[in-house]
């Protein structure tokens, strides 16, 4: 188990969704080397190394299951008995263009990248706001900033919509005390990213990297709102 070398997290409960791998994996790891306890959603539970069963709930989640964000925000409360943040962090990437696409593959897109982190706030929604400081971190893209390519468009969609969604929960929560910030990075050295660029991996984002800034925004105090964060390994005329 890792041992918190800070104590930003002080007891505080995150839930991470698509934890097991990436980006999630990445944050997870840093969370709980910052004193947080975490409940993490994965299609397959596993405890990772590092994790002790005090510190780390498992749950068996799904996104495109209209109903698992409730199961899940009832088991961490009955494992910890508060959620002070969540980071929706399970995404699809389908590279197809606009054109190519059919109405299946919009539906997957916008369920898993925008409907369940909305459920996820929602049925989150009453522990955060009792906490007078929750935390919504929405793993978005530079896609949802631009459209790249014609293949990344498709995906473009939806991610625009998730960085719209992180704004709609700031503006939701903002008298409540909840904050709400989209990350958007670029290419990340994980998995989906290797199967669409053959850009070298130590050229790209480190996800380690975005796991200390994700850790850094929900430490920030109510006082200290950012609603987006943007992360590049590559020059670009605006990110």
């Amino acid at each position: 188990m890792i041992q918190a070398q800070t104590n930003t997290g002080s007891g505080r409960v995150a839930l991470i969704s698509g934890a097991s791998r990436g980006i999630g994996a990445a944050i997870a790891a840093e969370l709980a080397r910052q004193g947080w306890r975490l409940s993490l959603g994965m299609r397959k539970p596993e405890l990772p190394a590092w994790a002790g069963e005090r510190q780390v709930h498992l749950h068996a989640y799904d996104a495109s299951d209209a109903e698992a964000e409730a199961r899940w925000v009832e088991a961490a409360l009955a494992a910890f008995g508060r959620i002070d943040a969540i980071v929706a962090n399970a995404g699809l990437m389908i590279p197809k263009t606009v054109i190519e696409a059919d109405d299946q593959d919009i539906d997957a897109l916008l369920d898993i990248n925008v409907k369940a982190p909305r459920r996820l706030a929602k049925a989150a929604w009453e522990p955060l706001v009792q906490t007078g400081r929750g935390r919504v971190v929405i793993l978005a893209s530079l896609s949802g900033k631009r459209v790249k390519s014609a293949r990344s468009g498709l995906y473009s969609v939806s991610k625009f919509a998730a960085v719209a969604l992180a704004h709609a929960i700031r503006h939701a929560g903002f008298d409540l005390g909840v904050r709400a910030t989209a990350v958007c990075p670029g290419f990340v050295a994980t998995d989906m990213a290797r199967s669409i660029t053959d850009r070298p991996e130590d050229l790209m984002t480190d996800p380690r990297d975005l796991a200390r800034i994700v850790s850094m925004l929900l430490d920030l105090p109510n006082e200290a709102s950012v609603a987006e964060f943007a992360v590049n390994c590559q020059l670009e005329e605006f990110f």
